[in-house]
């Protein structure tokens, strides 16, 4: 596969940063960090600027029915355009880089070639992907995972949160309920430029890593019905105590992701419990179990081995557990060219690089069911994500969005429909 063209152009590394700031200030919440829940008023704020910003390029913008958001430039209608973009919904106490980056990243893409007097021999585009995160609505990826086809519009405008207010309600509350139906544009190539959430770059001093996989993930949301009785009266071996189920739950999980070691990962990240009063046993849990493993028959066999936990709790403890899925994807192996050539453009701009897995979910996943896609990682300190003290350099910043410029240049030249 050829190489991008000399270095030129590059990106203005201070537009780059003033646009992420600008962007953080919308949820701005103690630590430096933001909470910009899908589809909420900050969300909405958020999507307004980005969409200011790619009108002030001069790209049409365009808005499908699940609120996902486009800028293209000319041609994309009769060719298909190389696509970049993530996403700007977070978590509830997010970070100022994970989506938003590489979202910024991409309108700066397009503004540095543009600067450079360079005219694509493909269209391009940028997308922002509604409710990546799935922190307010189930399951995550949602606008992606809609985009490729993977799950009816209907069934996702019929989300709701945690106070029934359902998706399709809220992004007809926002504006955001656009005209054009997902899968509306089939890109030639998807590239996500994102910071890594995890410590291998910042541990190893690797500035670009080029992602080749990502992990499978298993969301499930599990109900424990027990009785209520009082905590001092009640012997242990008469309880039908649902908070043990769901803190022994907890401890299996942790124990089993050890022993299968390789990639898997266990996490029990929510617990509820009812009534939650300091003296009484309760009778109901409901938590949810987040299973992660590169290996789609190892996923499987994790999923196995809960399910077979669960129903001999279940019997020990004289309760009910019932469990539903919340999200459920397989692997993903991105494509083995598009990787390739991310590795050889940072290694051509002088920059070290790695070939990894994504531990996280992100919107390229669901992309690579349509088109040839690929990731680009950016160190986090320590690792942090998820966190207001999620932070990466800003020469790493500025080293991953060249990296993002070249890459999609050379996908203009070498790709043939």
């Amino acid at each position: 596969m050829p190489l991008a063209r000399p270095t030129s152009p590059a990106i203005d590394g201070a537009r780059l940063l003033q646009r992420i700031d600008a962007l953080a200030a919308i949820g701005a919440i103690d630590g430096g960090g933001c909470a910009r829940l899908a589809l909420t008023d900050e969300d909405r704020q958020g999507r307004d600027l980005v969409v200011a910003w790619m009108r002030d390029l001069e790209l049409e913008v365009r808005v499908d029915a699940i609120g996902n958001i486009f800028g293209m430039t000319p041609g994309w209608r009769t060719r298909a355009p190389i696509l970049t973009g993530s996403h700007i919904d977070t978590v509830r106490t997010g970070g100022r880089y994970d989506g938003n980056y590489g979202v910024i990243a991409g309108l700066e893409m397009i503004e540095a070639l543009r600067d450079a007097g360079i005219t694509p021999a493909r269209p391009l585009g940028v997308a922002v992907f509604t409710n990546e995160e799935g922190s307010r609505f189930q399951p995550d990826m949602m606008g992606s995972l809609v985009h490729a086809g993977g799950l009816d519009l209907a069934q996702a405008h019929a989300a709701t949160d945690a106070r029934g207010v359902s998706v399709g309600a809220e992004l007809r509350r926002i504006g955001y309920l656009g005209p054009e139906t997902p899968g509306f544009v089939t890109p030639h190539a998807f590239v996500e430029l994102h910071i890594e959430q995890g410590p291998v770059l910042d541990a190893e001093g690797t500035p670009i890593g080029a992602v080749e996989d990502l992990q499978g993930i298993s969301w499930q949301e599990v109900t424990v019905v027990g009785q209520s009785n009082h905590a001092g009266t009640t012997p242990m071996r008469l309880r039908r105590d649902a908070g043990y189920v769901a803190a022994a739950t907890a401890n299996f999980l942790h124990d089993l992701a050890h022993e299968m070691g390789g990639s898997q990962v266990c996490t029990v990240g929510r617990i509820e419990l009812h009534p939650n009063y300091i003296n009484v046993i309760p009778a109901r849990a409901i938590f949810t179990a987040d299973l992660r493993n590169t290996d789609e028959d190892l996923l499987r066999l994790s999923e196995a081995r809960l399910s077979t936990f669960l129903d001999a709790i279940s019997a020990r403890t004289g309760t009910r557990v019932s469990s539903r899925t919340l999200a459920r994807f397989e692997p993903v192996r991105f494509d083995a060219n598009l990787v390739a050539l991310i590795e050889d453009i940072a290694k051509g701009l002088g920059l070290p690089t790695r070939r990894m897995t994504s531990g996280a979910g992100h919107d390229a996943q669901m992309m690579a069911r349509i088109c040839p896609s690929a990731m680009i990682f950016v160190p986090s300190i320590a690792g942090i994500s998820h966190n207001p003290a999620e932070h990466t350099e800003p020469q790493d910043l500025i080293a991953g969005a060249n990296v993002l410029v070249q890459t999609i240049l050379a996908l203009t030249e070498c790709r043939e429909d």
